[in-house]
């Protein structure tokens, strides 16, 4: 008898792999029932692991059942995350890993699976329910061991957007929690919820609260960036640092604002849907650079907006939010500018010189408004610097993170005049 090649020999390693997820299943949320495609592509073969609220079963090949979601990797990859050698997060960082469905679904699939010797998943999605009404269902991603970090998407994304992040920040010693807001991604829709930053905030908080988080340090992109601001505003004992990514901080000029007023969210309610290019227009419209956005994982996010898109409480939550960033009060009394001014953690914003949507220029009126906070300014970079630059910006929000770890229990400065703005390369 010939021995084995080494294809063969890897197969069946993998076979093994899949032999033993039913035995080391976890369980599903309530009511769950996910059918899984996993493609190796290297070696030819796909499984189908269905995921039940209860147990999990394998096959290798494909049922007539349609899959919900679809990975792809290869065997290497593939061994490596079912022995914890590696997170999925630390796989789709490398594209060595893809997956097309619902994106919460795919992510969650790692999580649903001890590893071997019984331990614990190296990342969980996992629901937070916040009672408060409007009561809301908070899709989380966790994954890392050490001070508590959380990550806020802007408009119209999902926790997908600090994916990059997340893992680097979980490699350097933090626990990171992405979530996705109510409205958006895994999260539930309330369609009653009135989608402002300070209810967003509020969203942050009990998601921190249901975790047991006393305080964290906070990042968020554009409407992400606004709502960890409030947060920063309304429970400074709460945040140890705080990272402003193209924040959408309040217009200045609102040329549109009567039109603006007059739009009501509830149109939401009514069937339509964007179309697949103009959704596409708009997400390349967010990049200096376009190559800095693999074509694929732009796909990706396309269909999870239009996913999201398609549903009423999707399309209200859209709205809401929209007119609520652009309605912000810049100035007068409860403006977001004097407001701003009593802004007690330590502060980072980042702005992207071609950012289209909210330029640099902005942080003109923030240094009038918090001298003290630090500013960077990014070459050739858009609105996403996450996604654009995503190893700088991983960068920058660790070391304002162990800044502030290395300092310890904060100490208000009365603020001093100057902003401290630069630019970066």
């Amino acid at each position: 008898m010939s021995a084995p090649t080494l294809q063969e020999g890897l197969l069946a390693r993998v076979q093994d792999a899949f032999r033993t997820l039913p035995e080391r299943y976890l369980g599903g949320p309530a009511g769950s029932d996910t059918t899984y495609h996993v493609r190796l592509g290297d070696l030819g073969h796909t499984f189908e692991v269905r995921c039940t609220e209860h147990g999990a079963r394998v096959r290798k090949g494909i049922s007539k059942r349609p899959a919900d979601v679809v990975i792809g990797t290869d065997a290497a990859t593939w061994l490596r995350l079912r022995a914890g050698e590696l997170s999925g997060l630390e796989a789709f960082r490398a594209r060595t890993l893809y997956a097309r469905g619902a994106l919460d679904d795919a992510v969650r699939f790692e999580g649903l699976f001890r590893l071997p010797d019984g331990r614990d998943p190296l990342l969980r999605v996992h629901d937070v329910e916040i009672s408060s009404p409007p009561s809301r269902r908070v899709s989380v991603l966790t994954t890392g061991e050490g001070p508590d970090a959380v990550l806020v998407h802007g408009l119209g994304a999902a926790k997908s957007s600090f994916f990059d992040c997340a893992a680097y920040l979980a490699d350097n010693g933090y626990r990171v929690h992405a979530i996705d807001l109510p409205g958006f991604g895994g999260s539930s829709k309330p369609t009653l919820a009135p989608y402002s930053a300070r209810w967003f905030a509020e969203t942050v908080l009990g998601v921190m609260d249901a975790l047991g988080i006393e305080s964290a340090h906070l990042a968020g992109n554009s409407m992400g960036g606004r709502v960890v601001l409030e947060v920063g505003l309304g429970a400074p004992e709460r945040v140890r640092s705080i990272a402003a990514l193209c924040p959408a901080v309040a217009f200045v000029k609102r040329d549109f604002h009567p039109l603006v007023r007059l739009l009501r969210p509830e149109l939401g309610l009514l069937p339509h849907k964007l179309r697949r290019g103009m959704v596409e227009r708009q997400l390349w419209s967010m990049f200096c650079d376009p190559d800095a956005l693999d074509p694929s994982i732009g796909d990706i996010v396309v269909d999870e907006f239009q996913r999201i898109f398609s549903s009423p409480g999707g399309r209200v939550a859209f709205y809401a939010s929209a007119r609520n960033v652009y309605l912000d009060r810049p100035f007068g009394p409860g403006g977001f500018y004097p407001r701003l001014t009593e802004l007690q953690p330590p502060a980072l914003f980042v702005w992207g010189t071609h950012d289209r949507l909210i330029p640099p220029g902005f942080r003109r009126h923030v240094a009038e408004a918090l001298p003290r906070a630090e500013q960077i300014v990014l070459q050739d970079c858009g609105h996403v610097p996450q996604v654009e630059r995503a190893e700088q910006t991983a960068g920058m929000l660790r070391r304002l993170f162990d800044r502030a770890e290395a300092a310890g229990p904060r100490r208000f400065a009365a603020p001093r005049r100057g902003a401290r703005t630069r630019r970066a390369a």
